[in-house]
């Protein structure tokens, strides 16, 4: 079996992110988050503003039409696409592949998921936007996760680009196996969901895995209590998107994230307490610490 490690800066510094420096807004490419429903609009402004906050130089977001003139208001740095609407409220999945062809070729890295409701609609957007979008990285979350294995083939074919972030009730469904069976091994659940779609799964806890296709394994134990809180994962979905969009690979970028993530967390809590800071502050904490990752080095 492929060993283990920890993820901590000194790791990361081994694998530096792309320079930022003297580049345009395209050199840093562009992240698209199809996210939210009527109910949670939020989590496409959670997940987009990560995005922004760990470098990506531009931002779009694709969400039902009913939120999209608030969003647009809320994130004026982004383009906010509004998506037709089912009878439910609910993002059109036919209607919206066609909105969003043009939008999905065109992004370096695609973030599906976040505050979308479960569900076929989500299951056959999905399926649609990997298709639509060859050539870019994916993150994929939330509703999106279930059920992938129909999309198992879509999946292994883009070669390992492609991130999911499930927890452990998210893990349980898409390995059609119990709770109880995930939390009491997630290290072997991300391994087998790793294995199985050819991606790389971030499985989620109060201990993080990170685990690549072939089956090797990072482990954060950082983050804290705080971080389980409403929003709190698309903040980390958006992040890694970021990061994927400015050019890092994979395993790169979900390492990067899962340790941006956490160790925001950890500054909030230090200002804050350890709980009752917001997921909407997160991102905030991102650019300082990637100045600090790279300064310590």
């Amino acid at each position: 079996m492929t060993g283990t490690g920890e993820i901590t800066a000194e790791v990361l510094r081994a694998m530096a992110l792309p320079d930022p420096q003297g580049g345009s807004k395209d050199h840093r490419g562009c992240a698209l988050v199809v996210a939210g429903s009527p109910g949670v609009p939020g989590a496409a402004l959670l997940a987009g503003t990560a995005a922004l906050r760990a470098g990506a130089g531009k931002l779009q977001m694709a969400v039902p039409a009913c939120a999209a003139t608030a969003l647009g208001i809320a994130v004026p740095e982004a383009l906010v696409i509004g998506l037709p609407e089912a009878g439910d409220g609910d993002i059109d999945a036919a209607a919206a592949e066609a909105a969003l062809a043009r939008r999905t070729e065109r992004a370096d890295a695609v973030l599906v998921g976040p505050g979308m409701t479960e569900g076929e609609g989500a299951t056959a957007l999905t399926g649609a936007l990997l298709a639509a979008a060859p050539s870019a990285s994916f993150v994929l979350d939330a509703a999106c996760l279930g059920d992938l294995t129909a999309h198992a083939e879509a999946v292994r074919a883009r070669g390992g680009r492609l991130v999911i972030t499930p927890h452990a009730g998210e893990m349980a469904r898409l390995l059609d196996r119990s709770r109880e069976a995930i939390e009491a091994d997630p290290l072997e659940a991300a391994r087998a969901a790793a294995g199985l779609l050819g991606v790389v799964a971030v499985m989620k806890g109060a201990r993080t895995w990170v685990v690549a296709p072939d089956g090797a394994a990072w482990r954060y134990r950082g983050g804290g209590v705080g971080l389980a809180t409403s929003g709190s994962g698309d903040v980390l979905a958006g992040i890694i998107a970021g990061l994927l969009a400015r050019g890092a690979g994979p395993v790169q970028a979900a390492l990067w994230g899962v340790y941006l993530h956490g160790e925001a967390g950890q500054r909030l809590a230090r200002a804050c307490g350890p709980i009752g800071f917001l997921a909407r502050e997160l991102p905030g904490e991102v650019p300082a610490l990637l100045r600090a990752v790279a300064e310590e080095g």
